[in-house]
């Protein structure tokens, strides 16, 4: 068995793993197991890994006790959450899986306007807990991704133009270091880790709990705008209008994909953050305009907005993801989006694109990890099939799609990142954050003992 850098993993006694199971609260799952091939699975279904033991934690406790034996026994480790990250992190060959997903508590303050979840929840989860109470923060677009790696990453979602990303709503966490300690981190507690922890995802220790600030967040209007796919120039020119003059109340994202039925066509998600009486107005060019082929554009509550795009995201395909922060959203630009598009090699393929701005610009640029507060725009060329066998064209087409358009881009989201090399981590972060960050890793994980993630790597 080998490890992400090729040593070999260690074979463990039958014993040793006895005693190792019985200080656990949590479920000790072996290859043997019967739940086993279920565990492995993460969202991405081409990533097909085999762990040597899985240990789905209960409590902090059984955090601590996984990351001692891994490190007593030389094991690679893997720490997963909601399992949703295309780069297929969250399990390993050989090794072990620190598996947080029965770690799903979620407690709400409505008169603080705060909650604490833990990290193996879902958005979903997450979602439902804090609108009992009408309240929200900003997490993801789809409700099946965890609230662990999308918010360690930056964490972009339908909120984000009114109230920054997610981990711009983050008040505190806390974690497990390598060596097998608690901390927490918060403005006031550890703050030079707060600050990394906020886009500079799993490298520092397994964060088990989050806190996060809330805001007042009821129903609104969203859906999708349906558009031919021979329109799409004109509706990318109308959307690049649209958006740069949009309220931050207001979040479109484009999307050049194929109808169920087999139909290539351009959409338009989004939703309008405010109330209904004011999203009618301002949204009624954006639909009037053209007009679209189908409009499905309506009040909502915002548990709805978070599961609308879940259909057409289920787990299981293979997927093979390339982004890029846009400069802008220039004619030239569009043109090579659209002809990359029609050269997609799957019906299943798509390319998104994602509006920032708003209040996201206006969180200060050194005040979190995370880096690219001025971009506009975000591209995902997400290359999805269903047959493993036929991966090699559809891998192609994503990354030549990339490469023509490397003139147009100005940088990456750390959550869209394949294995890519650390060049591309270095430049999700720029040379001053990087090296930041490497200070942070040499003081919380000298040992690189967390590396299976974009990793930073300890001087």
């Amino acid at each position: 068995m080998t490890d992400r850098e090729g040593a070999a993993q260690p074979a463990l006694a039958g014993g040793v793993i006895e005693k190792f199971n019985a200080s656990l609260h949590g479920e000790l799952i072996r290859p043997d197991s019967g739940s086993y091939d279920e565990a492995r699975k993460v969202w991405n279904g081409m990533i097909d890994r085999r762990p040597a033991l899985i240990v789905r934690c209960a409590a902090l406790e059984d955090v601590q006790n996984a990351i001692r034996f891994a490190r007593s026994y030389g094991l690679l480790t893997a720490v997963r959450g909601g399992g949703h990250n295309a780069a297929g992190f969250a399990v390993c060959d050989g090794g072990l899986v620190i598996d947080l997903s029965q770690m799903r508590g979620i407690r709400v303050d409505p008169k603080a306007r705060t909650a604490r979840a833990q990290a193996g929840a879902t958005w979903g989860d997450f979602d439902r807990e804090t609108q009992a109470f009408g309240l929200a923060t900003t997490g993801g677009a789809i409700s099946t991704t965890g609230i662990a790696g999308l918010t360690l990453g930056g964490g972009l979602g339908w909120l984000m133009r009114s109230y920054g990303l997610a981990c711009d709503n983050l008040l505190s966490v806390e974690l497990v270091t390598a060596d097998g300690r608690v901390l927490m981190a918060s403005p006031t507690e550890n703050p030079d880790l707060f600050w990394g922890v906020r886009g500079g995802g799993g490298n520092f220790g397994v964060v088990t709990s989050f806190e996060y600030r809330l805001h007042p967040v009821g129903p609104m209007l969203g859906g999708l705008l349906i558009h031919p796919l021979e329109r799409a120039r004109e509706v990318l020119q109308y959307y690049r209008e649209v958006s740069q003059s949009a309220p931050d109340e207001l979040t479109v994202f484009a999307a050049l994909m194929t109808t169920p039925d087999g139909v290539p066509v351009i959409g338009l998600a989004l939703c309008y953050n405010g109330p209904a009486a004011v999203g009618e107005k301002t949204l009624h060019a954006l639909r009037s305009f053209g007009p679209p082929v189908a409009d499905q554009v309506g009040p909502m509550p915002y548990t709805a907005i978070q599961s609308m795009l879940d259909a057409g995201f289920p787990a299981g395909l293979q997927v093979y993801w390339r982004s890029d922060f846009l400069k802008g959203l220039g004619d030239e630009t569009i043109d090579t989006i659209l002809t990359r598009f029609a050269k997609r090699t799957s019906p299943l393929s798509l390319m998104i694109i994602e509006q920032f701005g708003g209040a996201v610009s206006r969180v200060g640029r050194e005040d979190t990890a995370f880096e690219y507060r001025d971009a506009q725009y975000n591209l995902a060329i997400i290359s999805r099939w269903t047959d493993p066998r036929e991966s090699d064209p559809h891998i192609r087409w994503a990354r030549e799609t990339w490469e023509a358009m490397r003139p147009f881009a100005t940088g990456v989201y750390v959550n869209y990142l394949g294995e890519e090399g650390e060049s591309r981590i270095r430049a999700a972060y720029g040379p001053a954050k990087y090296e930041r960050l490497v200070a942070l890793k040499n003081t919380y994980d000298p040992g690189n003992f967390f590396r299976l993630n974009q990793n930073i790597k300890p001087a």
